[in-house]
């Protein structure tokens, strides 16, 4: 039955890292307005329960073909230096935006490959940003590694500075299919930067897999994942691979014909769940899976679970701040990321400017649907408002009332609930409360009639 309703289901829909998402950003970048919107919510949300910091390090060595991330490719590490010159100037205009010293709660670098700075130049970014704030007691510091170029050095450095919790980009251990994604790294090495990290005092390992990718077939992706959970990671993101040449170029590189059917993808979705369930890993959230000693895993058990632009967290805060090129800030009413170009971004920082290149503030009905989002991604249920019962019965129950059909939600009233069977649907239940998108769509369906039709936007990714 499932397997069906996968086939029925299949379709590009967001993450929902956000709401409204990207693509909907339509708002011209106000600094002015943007600086106001900072102000206010960061007064509330610093003295609440401190705010939420996220690093991009955009440099990588070398390019992987399938990644949709903003990323510079170079072996000249002189870069370094400059860029994050460039950050700690990001970092000071806000700070002048800031009444009181910023309360450091959660703090994330993400890439790119972080682990491509020395552990010299990380620690001093790291110190630099701290001399000017507080650190929550109950603090959450992460990064992301390459197995490759993460040495003992980095993780020691790390360690000192506060961080627990690293991930690993694994994707597949195939060699045929790394050499098709230009992702090239040994178990062994895998397996050398997991132990280096438990020696060094990490409590959480976590290691990405992704289904769907060229020359992967079912024995290899098992083979895959059997040998990753044979080093017991506390935590498994099981993504699907989404194949956008037209948005990101390197997927140009890819060779379409030894990408896995729509049914291929659908069976290897499968067997991944049944890997990792059988092996004591609970599916916490869109492609999420734990150990039940996780953090994560007890947030989600407890309802306490927390979605941002980093993924799932544990950490409860009203604002999201993003530092470097392409980073993405949230202040709970407002979104703004910066600019994409490194260029573009260097100019404006340089200048003494926020390097915005797109916004989007907020309305009544953003915040509403926002909340019901976050409820189902993360904790399974929502209550819906009475005050919004036209645009629920315009947009949202008829395709509730599908999905109930199907088993995958229960409508009692105005309580909606995630059930078991609908776990692997959350997308799909997700995207029932995103008005922006629905509305888009019947636009686009009519445009479809008259053959006019625009191209999807980019930031989606397929459902399985």
């Amino acid at each position: 039955m499932e397997a069906s309703l996968l086939q029925r289901y299949d379709q590009p829909i967001p993450r929902y890292t956000s709401y409204p998402t990207v693509p909907f950003w339509k708002d011209i970048p106000d600094p002015g307005r943007w600086q106001a919107n900072f102000t206010e919510r960061y007064e509330e949300c610093n003295e609440k329960e401190g705010i939420s910091l996220y690093i991009h390090l955009p440099f990588c060595e070398s390019l992987c073909i399938y990644c949709g991330c903003n990323k510079k490719i170079t072996t000249n590490h002189t870069v370094e230096a400059e860029y994050l010159q460039a950050v700690l100037k990001e970092w000071s205009i806000y700070r002048e935006k800031m009444d009181r010293p910023p309360v450091i709660r959660e703090l994330h670098l993400g890439g790119g490959t972080p682990t491509f700075f020395s552990p010299a130049n990380i620690r001093q970014l790291i110190t630099s940003i701290f001399s000017q704030a507080t650190i929550h007691p109950d603090h959450a510091f992460s990064v992301e590694g390459h197995p490759n170029n993460t040495t003992r050095e980095h993780l020691d450095t790390l360690y000192d500075l506060g961080f627990r919790r690293i991930s690993y980009g694994v994707q597949d251990l195939n060699p045929e299919v790394q050499h098709a994604i230009g992702r090239v790294q040994s178990f062994d090495s895998l397996r050398h930067a997991t132990e280096m990290a438990r020696a060094a005092g990490f409590v959480a390992v976590n290691f990405d897999l992704i289904y769907g990718l060229p020359l992967q077939t079912p024995a290899r992706l098992q083979h895959t994942i059997l040998q990753s959970l044979s080093l017991r990671p506390d935590r498994i993101a099981f993504y699907s691979y989404a194949h956008m040449p037209s948005v990101n170029c390197a997927q140009r590189l890819i060779e379409t014909s030894g990408l896995p059917s729509s049914t291929e993808k659908i069976y290897l979705h499968q067997l991944g769940k049944v890997l990792l369930t059988e092996n004591g890993y609970d599916n916490i959230g869109m492609d999420h899976f734990a150990l039940p000693t996780d953090e994560l895993y007890k947030a989600w058990r407890n309802h306490r679970l927390r979605r941002n632009f980093m993924g799932y967290t544990t950490v409860k805060s009203g604002m999201l701040l993003g530092l470097g090129v392409s980073a993405i800030s949230d202040t709970g009413t407002a979104y703004a990321q910066n600019q994409k170009a490194l260029a573009d971004y260097y100019r404006s920082v340089a200048d003494g400017r926020l390097a915005l290149s797109k916004c989007c503030f907020l309305n009544q009905e953003d915040l509403v649907f926002r909340r019901y989002i976050l409820d189902i991604a993360c904790n399974d249920h929502t209550v819906l408002d009475p005050a919004w019962s036209a645009a629920l019965e315009e947009w949202t129950l008829p395709r509730l009332r599908d999905l109930q059909k199907d088993g995958l939600v229960v409508v009692d009233g105005h309580s909606v609930s995630l059930t078991e069977a609908g776990r692997p649907f959350l997308l799909q239940v997700c995207k029932a409360f995103d008005l922006r998108l629905l509305r888009d769509e019947r636009v686009r369906s009519g445009l479809v009639l008259c053959g006019n039709a625009p191209p999807m936007p980019a930031h989606f990714s397929n459902a399985i």
